[in-house]
């Protein structure tokens, strides 16, 4: 067949489609086609209580996230034996063949950093935990580790200068991540850093491909967290879609519907990790929230 038929051959079937049938820019379900590249995710913490108790180990959360499932998982670095030490080789790729061979992703992982602690010696040690984790998470095939800013109060220093260490410590840590192929991604968790007007200047200063936000959809507390979540999505590189969300203070069950469709509208790609909180069984809240996250997508 040469080209010309080819070509009427096309004309031919695209004229029998109707154009009612397509979707409207700006609908719904245009929108789904644009964003067709959104996985559902696990982040760890949803079973923190048993993997921290030992009635659950690595394996059990993979299996479990393969057996409801979930197409990734964040493996949160503190559920490896011996954190903050990094696990062997052969731990970290027997985590890595297990979930590869339950068909399973590992969208991230991340540790516990302080970047606010005024001791530059003791924020050199934290820097280095970042380093030693985005080793590990390349090893594990992990594409982002998660950070924080911190937690201290640091009474009588001026909140410009602790903003500029931690920009400092940061970029060190981003620059580690591009030579290992792991981008940084930096939480907004209700410590030093929680609104918008406070995330967007950490990423105007580090405009770094390798440098992105986990989107923590229960830490934005001030306000309307649905206008803080429009207002950084575009940094966005994962997710931690929580149940409750805080609408001027006072928490209340996440409009999962409404988040979904911000993400939709936006150019993100990727894992949506949920993480459940909270009393009650961790396995009938996963899945019952898995179940109403896949019906939005």
């Amino acid at each position: 067949m040469n080209v010309q038929s080819h070509r009427r051959t096309f004309l031919k079937a695209l004229a029998g489609i109707s154009l009612a049938t397509l979707p409207s820019p700006g609908t719904a379900a245009h929108l789904s086609l644009k964003n067709r590249k959104l996985k559902t995710g696990l982040n760890a913490y949803s079973f923190n209580a048993p993997l921290m108790n030992k009635s659950m180990n690595l394996d059990d959360l993979i299996d479990f996230c393969a057996g409801v499932g979930f197409d990734g998982v964040d493996i949160t670095g503190y559920y490896f034996d011996g954190y903050p030490n990094v696990p062997s080789n052969e731990t970290i790729f027997h985590v890595k063949r297990r979930a590869f061979r339950q068909g399973l992703e590992i969208s991230g992982t991340g540790v516990r950093n302080d970047f606010t602690i005024a001791d530059k010696e003791k924020r050199k040690k934290e820097v280095q935990l970042v380093k030693n984790w985005v080793e590990v998470a390349a090893k594990l095939g992990a594409p982002v580790l998660r950070i924080f800013s911190g937690t201290q109060k640091n009474e009588g220093i001026p909140r410009e200068q602790i903003t500029d260490w931690m920009l400092k410590d940061i970029e060190t840590c981003v620059e580690y991540g591009k030579q290992n192929g792991v981008i940084i991604g930096f939480q907004n968790h209700y410590d030093f850093i929680q609104t918008a007007d406070q995330v967007i200047p950490l990423f105007e200063a580090i405009p770094s491909e390798w440098f992105g936000l986990i989107l923590d959809t229960g830490s934005y507390r001030i306000g309307d967290p649905y206008k803080e979540i429009e207002r950084t999505i575009k940094y966005a590189v994962n997710w931690q879609l929580k149940e409750r969300i805080y609408v001027n203070g006072q928490e209340v069950d996440t409009d999962l519907g409404r988040v979904i469709d911000l993400i939709k509208a936006s150019q993100y790609q990727g894992f949506i990790p949920i993480e459940t909180l909270g009393a009650g069984d961790p396995k009938v809240k996963v899945e019952a929230m898995l179940a109403r996250v896949k019906k939005y997508l």
